[in-house]
């Protein structure tokens, strides 16, 4: 017998791929099936609803919600982008699928298109985060062991991106004490240091980040810190740093981005990177030996899902269900506050407006130690949430020079 539905829920995915894509969906997709919505994807994220529009029926689709990357494709598309302005097709698609409630999931661009359909053209739109930089405004509280409290911020994605780059930066370690070597290790974070401060569970010696630019100073006084470490204590050394973090430029006068590439995305973002062997390069004109550069890449987004994310995503799919219930429309589900993994419950999360979305930067003036260019151990403590039992560090053994009689 044919199924009746009450309405027709659309999801999509856009911007970089995170492990917590399949499981969002997979939660979502359950909730409004069981709600009797037929549940629709847009395929590449906003692009899916661009020309004739690719869409796809997921109401009974199976999702193995551990896998990471997304069923349904993704994209950096902007039908708003200037000059190129396609949001009549947009319009047109959603009364032609008959679609009645878009989820977007996605970081401020995907779900900023979203809340700019709900706010121009009234369209019933819910907003899902997603980053692994960690950077979208989630007004999640970190409540320290100290009894004070500091505007935290908790994206699914993250919590998989944390616990692969403590391990990346784990094993490491192994190969920079067999050949007595400087690592540099260039991590995503255009805008926010949340990622390559993880680094530091992993083992890092010295962290940079977005957030404290790199001043001709700054930058003087990092160096001798690692001169003084590879020299006095061990020449094992690693250090993290951001893909997107401002150094001292000495043409232009001010701290600005290292870039791969000056093309732009359809959002106005151009493509970072280079940073890293710009620092290995110094090294090796402040005559250290064999300072090697190691590029994250992709490895932050790849592989399988961690369990806090897991559970993350499912208490913020969870939330849509309430949401369509109450037709809560042009908001997004998000954390109340930081929790331990047993209250990663649909209990602990509220919903914020999308027109409050915005970056939130790594707050450094309570996870970061300028001084010491490292995480403080408030940081340390936001981590050991997700990542409960960090990788065990392999020790040097310290030789003695073994002497003939």
């Amino acid at each position: 017998m044919k199924r009746s539905y009450r309405g027709t829920v659309a999801i999509l995915t856009g911007g970089g791929d995170t492990c917590a894509l399949n499981r969002s969906i997979e939660t979502i997709k359950n909730v409004a099936y069981l709600l009797d919505y037929r549940v629709l994807g847009i395929y590449a994220g906003w692009k899916g609803l661009l020309g004739e529009g690719f869409i796809v029926d997921i109401s009974e689709q199976s999702i193995n919600g551990h896998i990471g990357g997304s069923i349904l494709g993704s994209s950096r598309t902007n039908p708003y982008k200037e000059g190129q302005n396609r949001v009549d097709e947009v319009l047109s698609n959603i009364k032609r699928y008959g679609i009645d409630i878009i989820v977007s999931i996605g970081g401020d661009d995907t779900n900023g298109v979203a809340q700019r359909l709900y706010k121009d053209h009234g369209i019933p739109v819910i907003g899902f985060p997603k980053t692994i930089d960690n950077d979208i405004k989630t007004q999640t509280m970190h409540h320290l062991q100290n009894g004070q409290s500091v505007e935290a911020a908790l994206c699914p994605g993250f919590p998989t991106a944390a616990r692969n780059i403590v391990h990346l930066t784990a094993s490491l370690r192994t190969t920079a004490m067999t050949h007595n070597r400087i690592f540099v290790l260039e991590i995503m974070g255009r805008d926010a240091g949340w990622l390559p401060a993880s680094s530091a569970l992993g083992g890092a010696d010295f962290i940079l980040v977005p957030e404290v630019p790199m001043t001709e100073e700054r930058i003087q006084r990092f160096y001798d810190l690692v001169r003084y470490m590879h020299d006095h204590e061990h020449n094992d050394i690693i250090i993290g740093v951001s893909e997107g973090v401002r150094w001292w430029n000495e043409k232009s006068g001010t701290c600005d981005v290292v870039m791969e590439s000056r093309e732009l995305d359809a959002f106005g973002h151009p493509r970072l990177g280079g940073v890293g062997a710009m620092i290995a390069n110094r090294l090796r004109e402040e005559g250290i030996n064999q300072p090697r550069t190691q590029v994250a890449g992709y490895i932050p987004r790849s592989g399988r899902i961690s369990e806090y994310d897991h559970q993350v995503a499912s208490a913020l799919g969870q939330m849509v269900l309430k949401m369509i219930l109450h037709e809560q429309f042009g908001h997004m589900p998000v954390l109340d506050h930081m929790a331990p993994f047993r209250e990663v419950e649909a209990y602990n999360t509220k919903t914020i407006p999308l027109a409050s979305l915005g970056n939130k930067g790594f707050p450094a003036d309570v996870y970061y130690d300028e001084g010491r260019f490292t995480v403080t151990d408030h940081y340390r403590e936001y981590l050991s949430m997700m990542i409960p039992e960090p990788p065990k560090l392999p020790q040097k053994i310290e030789y003695s020079k073994f002497l003939p009689d």
